[in-house]
């Protein structure tokens, strides 16, 4: 028998998604063509379709646009990403290649977008330390479910930080030089350099 609770559950979260999905990108679009600080919530809840209280039932702010397209993804699928690597590997090498597989299906021109924006305020840069801090955070519980003797704790901490730094640096890099070659290519360089240095 067919479950009908379930079904109506799936197809909420399913609308819940796509508003949520078409709310973003709406906001993303003004973004660009309007600027960050000159467009206002009533635009984007305009643009998208929907009332201005309901923008606030998926967004507190416009900064949580940027934010969710910043940590939200990285925060959901890292862990995952990170569980199906063998711990036959090092820690520091199933992190890396964890963060490569990820980053690198990043949509280019979406990320360097969000990027430049995420740098255009100053309330905006000022969050960056925490998102990285919490990227951090969820890296490191995971190298714990993966490696849980309590004697690697403090070098499965080191690893986690580690690895979101030269991550940070390759980004960086990819920025700078306008998304010249594919963010992989950066990340692994920027990895093999610090493994290198370690």
């Amino acid at each position: 028998m067919m479950d009908i609770s379930n079904e109506a559950e799936g197809l909420r979260q399913r609308k819940r998604r796509e508003t949520l999905l078409r709310i973003a990108q709406t906001g993303l679009k003004l973004f660009v063509q309007n600027g960050y600080e000159q467009t206002t919530l009533e635009e984007i809840a305009t643009a998208a379709g929907i009332s201005r209280r309901t923008f606030f039932y998926y967004f507190k702010s416009k900064e949580a646009i940027l934010m969710a397209f910043l940590d939200g993804g990285f925060a959901k699928s890292i862990r995952p990403v990170l569980l199906s690597q063998s711990t036959e590997k090092t820690p520091f090498k199933a992190t890396c290649d964890s963060i490569i597989q990820l980053m690198s299906s990043h949509n280019r021109e979406e990320a360097i977008i969000i990027a430049r924006l995420l740098g255009s305020t100053e309330s905006l840069k000022a969050r960056m330390p925490g998102v990285f801090a919490e990227m951090e955070v969820t890296v490191y519980q995971t190298l714990c479910e993966m490696w849980p003797e309590p004697a690697k704790r403090t070098s499965l901490r080191m690893v986690s930080m580690a690895a979101i730094g030269a991550m940070r640096v390759a980004k960086e890099n990819w920025l700078r030089e306008d998304g010249k070659h594919p963010l992989q290519d950066y990340l692994i360089e920027s990895f093999k350099t610090l493994e290198n240095e370690i």
